[in-house]
């Protein structure tokens, strides 16, 4: 039951991923759009845009981050368990 929980948490934990990559998207796109408006500023526009890449990446990241620590950390409680109830 617990590798069912632990198998639905990380799941859980990544509905994120979409999202980073839609928020991506949306990044770039309006980037491309407000280029093709003002093309003098374009280099002023892409340093928002990176810094907007780097902040919609760095939740894509934290839900990997996140996913995996829900999967080695119940693993790691769960094998105290067992070794507690072996050394009695």
């Amino acid at each position: 039951m617990l590798e069912g929980a632990k198998s639905i948490g990380a799941g859980a934990a990544t509905i994120a991923w979409p999202g980073a990559a839609i928020g991506i998207g949306n990044v770039f796109s309006s980037l491309i759009h407000s280029v093709a408006r003002n093309p003098s500023l374009a280099k002023q526009l892409f340093g928002y845009a990176i810094l907007g890449f780097a902040l919609t990446e760095a939740i894509a990241l934290f839900a990997l981050m996140m996913a995996f620590l829900i999967l080695s950390v119940f693993q790691i409680q769960n094998r105290v368990y067992i070794s507690n109830i072996v050394s009695f």
